[in-house]
């Protein structure tokens, strides 16, 4: 098995740790990464405990983690690595719902992201090909101690006295959340934070069909809010909040005075499906200037347009900032296009969309 291979001249290749406790699986990873003139495996380890060692022995620049390890499992490994020696992890796992909910527990540890392993071999060259080399690249940009912070806080639930209140006239409003890469640990800390009353929020976050079930469902139980996995037809409340599926697009309709969710298969678009292009759009276009966009950490571009669309329908977009984000990209290229009305930090993020849901003008 090599473990090397030849850079461009002049190019810093990307320092890889591939953790997994099978050996095949290592020897695949290793060997497709070595072919990558820009990558350069410079260790493997079978365990949680190796991984711990080789990542304090080699400092590499990305690690990839399998999760589900006997003995120390990679959980386990990933809180000890970010305590002790903190490194950008992409984990590589199986995607079943036990494996889901642990990946989503080592994101909000400060996993920068994950690759699901298919069922046989055979496609898992593609997998590390098209998913992860590119992750790989792209981890780099990750600004880790942004992942380390939204990770770590812990944050007081608000319940006022008007937790369990309906809106009224509020329900003619929606809050249009997209966010990707660094989102699950800054959407816990945000919906740790957020509480009624509120208008219904709808939100796009970049992840598999099997993810965003047990990704909702952990909200729900640490948010005050509703919080549930869109499906085809489920009315939006106030004080609910939509996660779109993954997979899937999500989009609005209107039937009288009641809107639904539209969940539908399709093409990707701006290179993701779920797209909050899609999502932010057909909320602009049902809601107008009652929309409140919301764009935060995440790589590439979509939202961009979808938050340009709101703008131009006469709502506000507001943008988290550089500083607070584990990648500053669909934000970045949201405001330099002039879509963002204001920026916040992770940590004034659910003051400040509920001051500007509360300042939205009131359908009449």
């Amino acid at each position: 098995m090599t473990l090397t291979n030849t850079a461009r001249p002049g190019r810093r290749r990307i320092r890889v740790l591939v953790v997994d406790d099978s050996r095949l699986m290592r020897t695949m990873i290793s060997d497709a990464l070595a072919k990558a003139d820009d990558l350069e495996v410079v260790g493997t380890a079978a365990n949680g405990r190796e991984a711990i060692s080789q990542v304090e022995k080699l400092s590499p620049d990305v690690v990839t983690m399998d999760v589900m390890m006997p003995g120390m499992s990679g959980l386990e490994a990933l809180a000890t690595v970010m305590q002790r020696h903190p490194t950008r992890v992409i984990i590589v796992s199986s995607l079943t719902t036990r494996t889901a909910n642990t990946t989503l527990e080592a994101l909000n540890l400060g996993a920068v992201d994950y690759v699901a392993k298919p069922e046989g071999t055979s496609q898992f060259q593609q997998v590390v090909q098209d998913q992860l080399i590119p992750k790989l690249r792209m981890a780099v940009a990750v600004d880790l101690n942004a992942l380390r912070r939204a990770g770590a806080t812990k944050s007081r639930r608000v319940a006022g006295s008007g937790a369990t209140s309906k809106l009224g006239a509020d329900s003619a409003k929606c809050i249009a959340l997209g966010i990707s890469t660094g989102g699950p640990p800054a959407l816990t800390h945000l919906f740790e934070q957020l509480a009624p009353p509120l208008p219904p929020i709808v939100i796009v976050q970049h992840m598999p069909a099997q993810f965003t079930g047990p990704f909702a469902a952990r909200l729900n139980s640490l948010s005050p809010l509703t919080v549930r996995e869109a499906v085809d037809g489920c009315p939006l409340q106030v004080n609910e909040v939509l996660v779109a599926p993954g997979g899937k697009h999500l989009s609005l309709r209107r039937a009288g005075a009641q809107i639904f969710a539209v969940v539908r298969d399709g093409d990707p678009v701006s290179g993701h499906k779920p797209s909050v292009d899609v999502m932010m759009s057909s909320a602009a276009t049902l809601f107008g200037r009652h929309c409140l966009g919301v764009i935060m950490t995440g790589m590439g571009c979509d939202g961009a347009d979808g938050c340009g669309a709101i703008k131009a329908a006469g709502g506000v977009v507001l943008g988290q900032d550089e500083g607070s984000s584990a990648v500053y990209g669909m934000n970045k290229v949201a405001f330099n296009r002039g879509y963002v009305d204001e920026q916040f930090g992770l940590a004034a993020a659910a003051e400040m969309i509920t001051s500007r849901a509360q300042r939205m003008p009131v359908l009449v």
